[in-house]
């Protein structure tokens, strides 16, 4: 390749950092250009709801990877940078500034931002979303002990915040619109344990409740709830999901479905557009169907299969998904994904805080949320990854040895 050649990586994520310093391992010789709209280079952002809002860590330590080994890389970044077009027919991109630059190979790493609530008041200073650092570093802002803050959305981000913000001894309020927290994701008898784990830490939680307005006068003051219900308010966090960044990838003319529609490879239509991260809707041999996943891993592992399409090495991308949530002291390990799922088996008792919520579809075991149980996490990892069969009474019988039963199903398989 020569020294013309230039792949440019819009978006400095997860993804992008990954595949920056992957495509130049692959073989790629021409410039590396990664375009972010933030100010400083990709950082981690699960840390931005636990270690970062509670001052634990500083943003340098939040880095991906250090400068150097961007710089060995020869990896450039044009930072505080937004791309407004993607012209495929000229291939090149025009920046926000009007610049236009030209490119040989194209990774859109775009990943995803926070959906806004559209009520009265959500603009109020006071209002916070939880996405980027400057989000984090904007709460930290106005976090006070024995201030009130309500959480607007009983998910992940949610919990995860109102922990820290316990911790950090404020008055914490959850507000979830569904019947139970985390509905979309778990079992019933999760959203048990986690509703249970934060009262017993002070959080209030209210189900079937919908904010319908942020009042105050120069700062949010109070949140009025669906059901008569008014609640004082320090800080309001609001925490309903994330839209992924598909606009730019649609205007220049690429397959959109739930996401940036790519192959096994992270390929677009576009032979010389790869995309990778939470903006993707690829497939997955393991599962048998396309998703979109808002995950870590898969950032990082879908961004080296598209840095080896780009330099013409194909490596498939069809990991089994996992994810992770720390809340309090308890750590939460997710395996597969539990689409479809008829019925749940508990190995252990949620009481003793160590326990795995196994989902199944008829026997076929879909994915397995594991509670202060990382040995169980990893055979769970590799139950999914084989596709193994274990019974459901095994799965459950705490008095079997799991790594004996997945042996045993292994060498059955």
């Amino acid at each position: 390749m020569s020294e013309e050649q230039v792949c440019i990586i819009i978006g400095a994520s997860h993804a992008g950092a990954q595949l920056a310093n992957s495509v130049r391992k692959e073989g790629w010789e021409g410039r590396i250009l990664v375009i972010g709209d933030e100010p400083i280079a990709p950082y981690h952002r699960p840390p931005l709801s636990k270690a970062f809002l509670m001052q634990e860590k500083t943003a340098d330590q939040l880095e991906i990877f250090k400068p150097s080994v961007y710089e060995k890389a020869g990896v450039e970044f044009k930072l505080n940078t937004r791309v407004s077009k993607i012209d495929r027919a000229n291939k090149s991109i025009t920046l926000d500034s009007g610049e236009t630059l030209p490119y040989t190979k194209l990774a859109l790493c775009t990943g995803a931002r926070v959906r806004k609530l559209d009520i009265p008041g959500a603009d109020l200073p006071g209002v916070h979303y939880l996405r980027d650092l400057a989000d984090s570093e904007a709460i930290q802002g106005s976090v006070k002990e024995g201030g009130k803050a309500v959480i607007v959305g009983g998910g992940y981000i949610g919990l995860e915040t109102a922990a820290s913000l316990r911790k950090l001894g404020m008055d914490v309020t959850v507000l979830e619109m569904m019947n139970r927290v985390l509905e979309r994701v778990t079992a019933p008898a999760l959203s048990e344990y986690y509703t249970k784990l934060h009262e017993s830490h002070g959080v209030k939680i209210i189900t079937d409740a919908q904010a319908q307005a942020i009042l105050g006068e120069g700062q949010a003051q109070q949140v009025q709830c669906n059901n008569n219900l008014t609640l004082d308010a320090d800080l309001v966090i609001i925490g309903i999901g994330v839209i992924p960044n598909t606009e730019l990838a649609a205007e220049a003319g690429l397959e959109i479905e739930n996401g940036i529609v790519v192959d096994e490879f992270a390929c677009t239509q576009d032979p010389d557009i790869v995309a990778a991260g939470d903006c993707t809707f690829h497939p997955n041999n393991l599962l048998g169907y396309r998703l979109r996943l808002e995950s870590v891993p898969n950032a990082m592992e879908q961004a080296k299969t598209a840095a080896a399409s780009i330099c013409g090495n194909q490596k498939a991308y069809h990991a089994m998904p996992w994810f992770w949530s720390d809340q309090y002291d308890i750590k939460l390990q997710i395996a597969g994904f539990n689409k479809g799922y008829d019925r749940v088996v508990l190995r252990g008792n949620p009481d003793d805080n160590q326990f795995v919520a196994w989902y199944l579809q008829g026997d076929k075991i879909l994915a397995a949320d594991c509670i202060n149980s990382p040995k169980e996490f990893m055979q769970a990892k590799k139950i999914l990854a084989q596709q193994l069969s274990i019974s459901a009474d095994d799965l459950a019988d705490t008095g079997k040895d799991l790594v004996q039963l997945v042996q045993a199903a292994s060498e059955a398989a």
